[in-house]
C-alpha cells in the first residue's frame, strides 16, 4: 500500500486541480488537508486513534479533565482501589449535568462515583481546554479511574510526513482534499460533485471496515458469507 505523505498529497492535489503552488499556497494546501483530515474524522470512528488515560481522582473533587486532544469520550471506568493492580472496577453511566445535579444535590456528598457529564467542550489540545467530566458523587478516596477516549491525531505537515490516514485510507483522504480544493477554487460544479461522490463511496468502505470488519473475528462471529443465486431448477 504506497499511501500518500506530506509532499506526494500536496503534489497530487495540485495535479489533479491543474494549478501549482502560485495559485494553491502550502498555507492553502494544508488548510485544505487539515479540513479534509477533521472530516474523516467526524465522519467515522477509527480504531488507530482510540487512546486510554489512567490518573487517580481527588477525594471530594467532583470534576476531572479529559485527555488533551479528546474528540469524544467512549467510557469511564473506576476501580475500586487506588490501584490498578488490586481491586474490580465498574463503568460509570454517562448522564446529562442537569441529571447529577439532581441526584447530588449537595456536592459535599460523597461516595464511590456512578455518573459522568461532560461539560466545557472537548476538542482543546491541552488536558486544561479539552472539557471536563462532571463526577457523581464526589470521589470519597482517590480512585484509580481510566478515561477511554478518541483523540485528534496529528495531521499531516511539512514536519509529520505521514499518518494513519494518509497511509490507510489513502483514495478517501484525497477526494475530500479534493471537493476543498474545488471549493476554494470556485472550480466546474461537476468535478466537485464528481469527486464528492468519490469520496462518499470510499467512506463508505472504510466505515465498514473499522464499524465491520474491525469489530469481528471468525472464531466468535463466524465467516462472512456471500449468498450465491443459483438456477431454479
Amino acid at each position: 500500500m504506497a499511501g500518500f505523505t506530506y509532499t506526494t498529497l500536496t503534489t497530487a492535489i495540485q495535479d489533479y486541480t491543474e494549478v501549482d503552488s502560485n495559485v494553491l499556497t502550502s498555507t492553502i494546501t494544508d488548510q485544505i488537508i487539515e479540513n479534509s483530515e477533521l472530516r474523516i474524522l467526524r465522519d467515522v470512528p477509527i480504531d488507530a486513534y482510540k487512546k486510554q488515560s489512567i490518573g487517580n481522582l481527588v477525594t471530594g473533587q467532583t470534576t476531572i479533565n479529559v485527555p488533551a486532544k479528546t474528540l469524544f469520550v467512549k467510557g469511564v471506568q473506576v476501580y475500586d482501589s487506588t490501584s490498578l493492580s488490586t481491586g474490580s472496577n465498574s463503568w460509570l453511566e454517562k448522564k446529562d449535568e442537569t441529571y447529577l445535579q439532581e441526584y447530588i444535590p449537595a456536592e459535599t456528598s460523597t461516595g464511590k462515583p456512578k455518573y459522568y457529564a461532560m461539560f466545557g467542550g472537548a476538542t482543546g489540545v491541552t488536558d486544561t481546554t479539552s472539557g471536563r467530566l462532571f463526577l457523581a458523587p464526589a470521589p470519597d478516596n482517590t480512585y484509580v479511574f481510566k478515561i477511554h477516549y478518541e483523540a485528534i491525531p496529528d495531521g499531516l505537515s511539512s514536519s509529520n510526513a505521514t499518518t494513519y490516514i494518509s497511509q490507510y485510507f489513502p483514495n478517501g483522504l484525497l477526494y475530500a482534499c479534493l471537493v476543498e480544493a474545488y471549493g476554494y477554487l470556485k472550480g466546474p460544479i461537476d468535478m466537485l460533485t464528481l469527486y464528492e461522490n468519490k469520496y462518499k463511496q470510499e467512506v463508505e468502505k472504510f466505515a465498514a471496515e473499522q464499524l465491520g470488519r474491525r469489530k469481528r473475528d471468525d472464531y466468535t462471529d463466524g465467516t462472512v458469507r456471500i449468498p450465491i443465486p443459483s438456477p431454479s431448477p
